[in-house]
């Protein structure tokens, strides 16, 4: 569910080559994260294609967020609020995802509870990436195809990327049966 107005793209997606102020733009991001929810945030990683050396992204940062439960709002969206994110979608239905949007930077806080798959799963992607120069080139091609097209909104631009994602991750399992894409795998 999205809260706000759901503002269509109907345009291309606009990729741009690797930036070196994402990583000091994630540290900024935790720095502040990290001082608003102290020990609640259990976990707390750059993430998605501006955590890739070398991959094209969008110039948005993806950050993971694990909180003890991502359900219970009160707990932390009003101490985030307070420090200007802005919670925009609620996905109860889908590993209780909550993403809130940064105050003066360009992020999607993506926010998990332990245990949820999806966490574990993000990182694993990440590091595979990080790790395999041909998987990286491969999801990038993936990326400038799919962002040519004009997309309604841009998760629908997200959702066509699946296909790709679940591959390369099909692959990490099996040339690394010991990935972190597996579920209790979070680090801070």
């Amino acid at each position: 569910m999205t809260i706000g107005e759901r503002v269509p793209l109907n345009a291309q997606i606009t990729l741009v080559a690797p930036d070196p102020q994402w990583p000091v733009m994630f540290a900024q991001e935790h720095a502040r994260i990290s001082a608003v929810l102290g020990d609640r945030a259990l976990a707390l990683e750059h993430v998605g294609s501006t955590s890739v050396p070398g991959l094209l992204a969008k110039p948005i940062l993806d950050i993971l967020l694990v909180v003890p439960d991502s359900s219970d709002e009160p707990a932390y969206v009003p101490d985030l609020e307070a420090a200007g994110y802005i919670l925009r979608i609620r996905e109860p239905d889908w590993h209780q995802h909550r993403l809130l949007k940064g105050p003066d930077t360009p992020i999607n806080l993506h926010v998990f509870s332990p245990g949820s798959a999806e966490a574990p799963r993000m990182l694993g992607f990440r590091d595979h990436l990080r790790a395999n120069p041909a998987a990286r080139d491969r999801y990038a091609q993936a990326k400038r195809e799919l962002a040519a097209r004009t997309w309604t909104h841009v998760q629908h631009y997200a959702d066509a990327k699946t296909e790709v994602i679940e591959a390369i991750l099909t692959e990490a399992r099996a040339t690394d049966p010991a990935r972190q894409d597996r579920p209790g795998h979070e680090s801070k």
